[in-house]
């Protein structure tokens, strides 16, 4: 692949995922929108998708390598992100990552308030959309996208070389 388009490539995928991250920061902080903990979660990968590309980016022996690593973050980041979905739709059931706990305990006032206060979201519940749709959904398309781009960056790799 010409360095020109291969490193134009790397810089935006390494640009997105830093958007990504400090858009998820500023719902979450700015926004007022907490976030459950599979939101969380789908967060990690464009932490190693961004040390990946930096990676990448100056270990120039090893590209096609991190071509096929970011390709399987992305698809494990899909994974995640359509679990998520599946959930928020009633596909799937809440698993221990959603840490709900049971519900079985009678409060008093001040305890009801205070694990009102502490209980984690729900990871069924969408609280915050863009166009109608929920951030798992558009993180499950962007992943899948990204993971099929990386993928045909790394097959193309030594044809365009």
């Amino acid at each position: 692949m010409p360095k020109i388009k291969y490193k134009k490539t790397l810089n935006l995928i390494l640009i997105f995922s830093i958007f990504s991250l400090i858009t998820a920061y500023f719902i979450q902080y700015v926004l007022s929108h907490q976030p459950c903990n599979l939101c969380l979660f789908e967060r990690i990968p464009y932490v190693f998708v961004i040390i990946v590309t930096s990676l990448c980016l100056y270990l120039k022996k090893f590209e096609k390598n991190f071509l096929i690593i970011l390709s399987l973050i992305f698809f494990v980041a899909a994974l995640l992100s359509f679990y998520h979905f599946g959930i928020e739709q009633g596909f799937f059931k809440e698993s221990l990552v959603c840490n709900l706990g049971s519900q079985e305990k009678v409060f008093t006032t001040e305890e009801l308030l205070r694990e009102l206060r502490e209980k984690p979201i729900s990871c069924r519940n969408v609280t915050f959309r863009i166009l109608g749709f929920s951030l798992a959904t558009i993180n499950t398309l962007v992943s899948l996208i990204l993971s099929i781009i990386t993928l045909n960056t790394y097959l193309n790799y030594e044809k365009k070389k």
